[in-house]
């Protein structure tokens, strides 16, 4: 089945849910180290920095108010920005330089897991 075939007519709006399972945890948390300049302007990043010592975070939590937490870890833990911060959606995305991206997910992951009891994935790079 297609998601056309869903459809009554082709002038109906399809609603998409999402959904999440409850529980804490950190789903994702993955690092992209020198992105190509193409991702921080569809991202809507600050696309005039070093590309080649430059980081993009990404983490994604449940409890999705979890992200506003993160955030703050991050911010406090290295000298990162916030690129988005989405508290329904559980999404956090950060910029900076490799280290302190790495440094600021690290810092989350144990938090998150040693202090709020939260089940942690491993940190991804790419």
């Amino acid at each position: 089945m297609k998601l056309n075939d869903l459809q009554i007519n082709k002038t109906d709006l399809m609603r998409i849910i999402q959904e999440t399972v409850p529980g804490k945890q950190i789903t994702m948390a993955h690092v992209i180290a020198s992105p190509d300049s193409i991702i921080y302007k569809k991202l809507g990043l600050d696309p005039k920095i070093d590309y080649n010592r430059a980081a993009i975070g990404i983490l994604t939590v449940t409890p999705s108010e979890t992200s506003i937490i993160a955030a703050d870890i991050a911010i406090k833990a290295s000298a990162i920005e916030i690129g988005f911060i989405d508290r329904f959606s559980g999404t956090l995305i950060i910029t900076g330089t490799i280290s302190d991206v790495v440094i600021a997910l690290d810092s989350i992951l144990n938090y998150a897991k040693n202090t709020l009891g939260f089940n942690v994935c491993n940190l991804t790079k790419a």
